[in-house]
């Protein structure tokens, strides 16, 4: 055993990697090593002798985190992990189907859908049913169908008990016939269909149990039921082959319920799996302790928790600075001046992150920071695989692999232009229903009676079978190429090349177009399948990974949901405001409120060394100006941790520009200039105005929002939060300035 493997581990780190063969839950904190400690471990269990690579099943959320486990074990020891199981849940089901495709009752080329494919399917099936999009939209399909899925059921097992949904199942159950005749798998049915298939065939169940000693999974938090029923089959709790499951996760940073995740799958894993302990990551490596304490202090207000406090050997550092600003320019304002100080000061734009709740926040965002020169990159924006050129380009690919692909057919069968109308494509999609038969077969037999047809359907048949042309030139010989040579050889025969050549500003898209090849080429470098099927399913199951950018120092910008994961030097939080963070919509949802609380803590935890915290008194969105109050969370943090860059109590007071808020330790409030932000007394009492902060004995903390009336009669409207907007008599509301 290297002495070197094990070296610099603190006392919990060691206790985990070192575990002899038992199952573990270890509730590992923001930033305290946890993919060390994965890595770690897995590289200890094969330095030591206990499991060879090929005995271990890791299982992350992204191709990414994958590569980087690899890379570290690498680095860690020298073995040969190619007889490793590692991957995200979507590439190991993958992966075993594509090994039983037989079994599974798929055929041997069969491709995977990503989300924009899947939902392109969808609307066809819709429009070939006649279905009103707007009675039923698309993309409330699509989640019905993805709902049903990842909860492990087929349409047959969905029980409905209203109208509206009896049609979405019809149309539940019409996806599947459509998925199932032209061989092609979305990305739930990779896991439910390798769950069915693990659960019918007892053959392979156990010799994939026998097979995997060790299962380790990451951000077991994140996993769905599905997911954890897939663990659990294939681990064999109780059986005599168990596998030793050791997963890693933090159930305070458990934010994606919207995609199905579910929190409850840690307790469950304690009771299924047997856990006499849960082993607490709980030093952190990443920030100063006010952050952490902070951090801590919030998340205790959630009750459904297991349990860990945060803490640090690095020192106190600063208190969170706070900005109570008049509307959402001047919040954008303060931030900007803030980054410029920060970057003054040496600190780079790359390491300053800027996070929101809502997308609908950047605007004013992006303004200010373009009228100060100030560089930026929105995080996640469009990636590789996802860029027009490329989707058409892999559209080909997929018909050159399976023809029978009716949404790859759709997507390139006009593109570039070969006159085929849609009067056309309608045509031949009513053909192949009523021959039960793919587009793809459909056109085939439409090219045979071209000769025979009228002279004014002739010119669309000979569009067609123009493109079916296409389609078998390139798939002559395909199968004897090097995957670089077809891709290359599409490019020019599909006519992808000539169209973006002759198209004006297109020279990024011949970029990317090059770029695909390179990406091919990469591909059977590094995979143990080169072939296009395989390279097909890298694609679809890449799109949507983060494609790092090149360029030059840019600041950060980002939803909180984006930032998980990622740390940085500085953090500037916007919006902490009733209604925007917490989001409103999240107080009508069965615990919503607790997942937001788990998003701020997420969104406390990326920072290293400085946290702002900003909001805004009125602010623009959706057209409207919206007044609000502080966020409760805000009222969650003890007062020791902050530093509040105005007065809290002080809706009247404004900052004099001509000193910084590195000056306010020195200053006091009475120093600062009184201004009224918005100028708009009541006829009222005269002490009132519009966007004011004030107090009831029973509402608690709100902002007025509008008044009605005169003398005795005068009533204000009053925003209070979580108890509602109310409308209130002047005379005996009993409200009190702020």
């Amino acid at each position: 055993m290297s002495s070197s493997l094990l070296a610099d581990l603190n006392t919990q780190q060691l206790e985990a990697i070192t575990l002899p063969h038992q199952s573990v839950l270890v509730l590992a904190g923001a930033g305290s090593g946890k993919t060390r400690v994965l890595t770690t471990r897995i590289a200890y269990l094969i330095q030591s002798g206990q499991v060879s690579p090929f005995s271990i099943l890791a299982v992350t959320f992204t191709n990414k985190a994958a590569k980087e486990m690899l890379t570290r074990i690498h680095a860690l020891l020298p073995v040969n992990t190619r007889g490793m199981w590692m991957g995200t849940f979507h590439g190991l089901c993958h992966r075993l189907l594509r090994a039983h495709y037989q079994e599974a009752g798929l055929p041997q080329t069969f491709q995977i859908l990503d989300t924009a494919d899947q939902l392109a399917t969808i609307k066809r099936i819709l429009k070939s049913l006649s279905v009103d999009d707007k009675r039923f939209p698309p993309r409330q399909v699509q989640w019905f169908i993805n709902n049903a899925k990842e909860s492990g059921q087929r349409a047959a097992d969905v029980i409905v008990d209203d109208p509206f949904s009896s049609h979405l199942l019809d149309f539940y159950l019409a996806y599947e016939q459509q998925c199932n005749r032209e061989g092609v798998v979305d990305f739930a049915e990779l896991l439910l269909r390798s769950y069915e298939l693990l659960t019918r065939n007892e053959i392979l169940r156990d010799h994939y149990r026998e097979r995997f000693d060790y299962i380790l999974v990451d951000e077991f938090q994140d996993t769905n039921r599905l997911q954890y029923n897939w663990l659990k089959l294939l681990a064999g709790v109780g059986t005599k082959h168990a596998a030793a499951v050791f997963v890693v996760g933090d159930d305070d940073q458990s934010i994606y319920a919207f995609r199905g995740a579910d929190t409850g799958n840690m307790k469950d894993f304690e009771r299924d799996f047997g856990i006499s302990k849960v082993i607490k990551l709980e030093q952190n490596y990443r920030s100063h302790g006010n952050i952490l304490d902070a951090a801590n202090a919030l998340i205790e207000n959630n009750t459904e928790r297991l349990g860990k406090n945060l803490w640090t050997a690095e020192g106190m550092g600063e208190p969170l600075r706070v900005y109570r600003a008049f509307n959402d320019f001047d919040e954008a304002s303060f931030i900007v001046d803030e980054i410029r100080a920060l970057h003054v000061d040496g600190v780079p734009l790359s390491q300053i992150a800027l996070l929101y709740r809502a997308n609908a926040q950047s605007r004013v965002l992006e303004h200010t920071l373009f009228k100060a020169a100030l560089p930026y990159r929105v995080y996640g924006g469009m990636r590789f695989f996802e860029r027009m050129e490329v989707k058409h380009a892999l559209a080909y690919l997929r018909l050159i692999a399976n023809p029978e692909d009716d949404n790859a057919l759709l997507r390139v069968i006009n593109f570039p232009a070969r006159g085929i109308g849609a009067r056309s494509l309608e045509q031949l999609q009513d053909e192949a229903r009523q021959q039960n038969s793919s587009l793809w077969a459909a056109a085939l037999h439409r090219c045979g009676e071209a000769a025979t047809a009228v002279e004014s359907d002739t010119k669309n048949k000979r569009g067609v079978a123009g493109f079916v042309g296409v389609i078998q030139v390139m798939r002559q010989g395909w199968e004897n190429l090097p995957l670089a040579q077809i891709v290359e050889r599409m490019l020019v025969q599909s006519g992808l090349m000539g169209h973006y050549q002759t198209v004006r500003e297109s020279a990024d898209r011949l970029e990317n177009l090059h770029e695909l090849v390179n990406a091919a080429i990469s591909f059977v470098h590094e995979a143990e399948d080169g072939s296009l099927t395989a390279f097909l399913a890298h694609a679809s199951l890449e799109a949507g990974e983060h494609q790092a950018g090149s360029g030059q120092d840019a600041l950060q910008l980002m939803t909180i949901h984006a930032s998980k994961g990622l740390e940085f030097h500085s953090v500037f939080l916007s919006g902490l405001e009733e209604g925007l963070f917490p989001h409103e919509n999240s107080l009508n949802e069965k615990n919503g409120l607790e997942e937001e609380r788990r998003l701020m803590y997420v969104a406390m935890t990326r920072a290293r060394r400085r946290l702002y915290l900003s909001l805004a008194q009125s602010r623009m969105l959706h057209g409207q100006t919206r007044y609000n109050i502080p966020s409760r969370f805000l009222d969650e943090i003890p007062e020791k941790f902050l530093k509040w860059l105005r007065s809290p109590a002080g809706d009247g007071f404004s900052f004099d520009r001509s000193f910084t808020t590195k000056d306010l330790g020195t200053r006091s409030a009475v120093e600062v200039r009184k201004k009224d932000p918005f100028n708009r007394e009541l006829p009222v009492e005269g002490q009132w105005r519009i966007g004011q902060t004030v107090a009831h004995v029973k509402f608690g903390e709100g902002v007025i929002l509008d008044y009605e009336g005169s003398g005795s009669d005068a009533r204000v409207q009053v925003n209070f939060g979580r108890a509602g907007t109310k409308w209130l008599m002047l005379e005996y509301a009993r409200l009190t300035p702020v």
